[in-house]
């Protein structure tokens, strides 16, 4: 039968479900027995019911966050604050990893974070999406750099930017993005985007980062 050491060979990457976790224990007669005995002795760790990663007492194995939010709820991707990090949008690392969902918003407290999901229709969530890996190479869902910062302006309570010098002023001083991160952002595909949102601020938005970019094209 097999210990924690083979239990590990036999599961790819930090994090696992519950089917991954049963083909493992197959040898096991009762393999949901056992499951209890690792989770009692800290050698796996329930993030969610039916989700998994190592613990310490297995030798914890380096897991990814993203991953796991894609995991824990979904259809999601990862938007938003993490998304703007991952892409070098913005300096600091949110304590939080915020994704965007289909159905009602969520929020997971979990042994290993904070996982918050925010709503959006279906005509919003499909347009600019990527494909993404984790450094074990495990594939997420991850928002382009102008759906992460279009989906952080659709969310943000209380905002009210109604001109452009308004949106600039927040989007520099407030998130700390450089005019010429924004004036490097793909036009179509924030363009294509406002489309979907049909928001007078994703209107907005597109406008200031054209502006942006055009006085970019036109600087010597």
């Amino acid at each position: 039968m097999p210990d924690t050491a083979n239990l590990k060979s036999r599961i790819a990457g930090g994090e696992f479900d519950y089917l991954a976790l049963l083909h493992a224990l197959r040898e096991y007669a009762r393999p949901r027995d056992r499951i209890t005995d690792l989770l009692r002795q800290g050698e796996i760790v329930r993030v969610k019911k039916g989700i998994y990663v190592f613990g310490e007492g297995a030798g914890a194995r380096p897991f990814s966050r993203e991953v796991l939010a894609n995991l824990i709820c979904g259809p999601s991707y990862i938007s938003l604050d993490s998304a703007l990090y991952h892409h070098g949008f913005i300096a600091e690392r949110p304590a939080a990893v915020t994704s965007a969902v289909l159905g009602r918003p969520r929020r997971y407290s979990t042994p290993v974070g904070l996982f918050i999901y925010r709503q959006l229709s279906f005509a919003a969530y499909r347009i600019g999406i990527d494909l993404a890996l984790s450094p074990s190479g495990r594939p997420f869902l991850i928002a382009t750099p102008e759906k992460a910062l279009v989906d952080k302006i659709h969310n943000g309570r209380g905002l009210s930017l109604l001109t452009p010098n308004g949106m600039t002023a927040w989007l520099v001083e407030n998130l700390g993005i450089t005019p010429e991160r924004l004036a490097g952002l793909d036009i179509q595909k924030l363009a294509a985007i406002r489309d979907s949102f049909g928001s007078r601020k994703i209107r907005l938005l597109h406008k200031v980062v054209r502006g942006l970019a055009t006085g970019k094209e036109r600087s010597p």
